[in-house]
Parts: C-alpha cells; sequence; structure tokens
C-alpha cells in the first residue's frame, strides 16, 4: 500500500505493508536519528514529533501517519547551525553515548515550543519517557533550562 506523509517539511510517498511498523520504515528511509529500543514504547529511543507531539515510532503501524506531519532531529539544524536545543546539549555536556540524545532533544523541542520557560518538574515530567543509562539527567535538564533561561532573555 501507498502512504503519503510529510517528513521534516518534505511530501514523501511510501510503499509499506499495513502491519510495518513505522520506525522501521524510517530507519529504511536513511532517518538514523531514529533508533531501535525497547520496541514496547518505554526507552523513547525511535521518538518522533508526529503533529506537532512527541511519539514513539515504535508503538505506530507505518499506515497511520498518512496525511500527517513527522518532524525527526535531521530536521533541527538549520544550515548547518544547531538548532539553540541542540547547541545547549552540547555546551552542558548532555551527550554521551547519543543514542537517548535524538529522543531527548525532541522531547526537549516540544516542550520550549509549548512552553518557553519551564520549571524543573516540568522538564523532568516532558523527558520522563526518554531513558538515559550514561548522564544521570543533571546535565541533560541544566540543557533545556539554558535554553528556556536565554529564550526567556529574547522575550
Amino acid at each position: 500500500m501507498q502512504i503519503e506523509v510529510k517528513i521534516n517539511r518534505v511530501l514523501k510517498r511510501f510503499e509499506t505493508s499495513p502491519g510495518e511498523i513505522l520506525l522501521d520504515l524510517l530507519r529504511r528511509e536513511g532517518y538514523k536519528s531514529v533508533k531501535r529500543g525497547c520496541e514496547t514504547g518505554e526507552c523513547g529511543a525511535c521518538s518522533i514529533i508526529l503533529d506537532g507531539k512527541l511519539a514513539k515510532s515504535c508503538l505506530l503501524f507505518a499506515p497511520q501517519v498518512s496525511g500527517h506531519n513527522i518532524i525527526t532531529l535531521e530536521s533541527l539544524a538549520n544550515s548547518g547551525e544547531l538548532q539553540p536545543v541542540q547547541q545547549a546539549f552540547l555546551d552542558e555536556g548532555a551527550v554521551q553515548c547519543g543514542f537517548c540524545t535524538p529522543g531527548m532533544i525532541l522531547a526537549a523541542k516540544v516542550l520550549l515550543d509549548r512552553t518557553p520557560h519551564p520549571s524543573e518538574e516540568e522538564i523532568k515530567e516532558a523527558i520522563s519517557g526518554n531513558l538515559c543509562r550514561c548522564t544521570g539527567y543533571v546535565k541533560i535538564i541544566r540543557a533545556i533550562k539554558k535554553v528556556g533561561e536565554t529564550l526567556n532573555k529574547n522575550v
């Protein structure tokens, strides 16, 4: 079956089967920021932004996203310049092995788009569906806080 979906602001058409998992389609098509982790929606490694909301691509069938909009980490940098959340993760040392990083950054982006100046509790809630085995979350929370504080100065 054919589906049509906008990925990273580009309309794409894919051949898929009714039972193909979105994660598999995205990986097959070259979106390598979407990682295979637990395959049960617990770890957040497969996170995408679907119609403005964080979603787990391992829990969706590819045909379910036909007609929708997906954002992956690949689209965040603009002309080689990192998005503020990406830069903050680097500045604060919130990137270790990198496996959880795409999902964490997308979760942070969704939060900051909705709540430009989040509290620490709001940050913790926003990233709660993303597991990190390396950093202990302190640097991740600090990076997201830094972006919120920067946004606050620019308002």
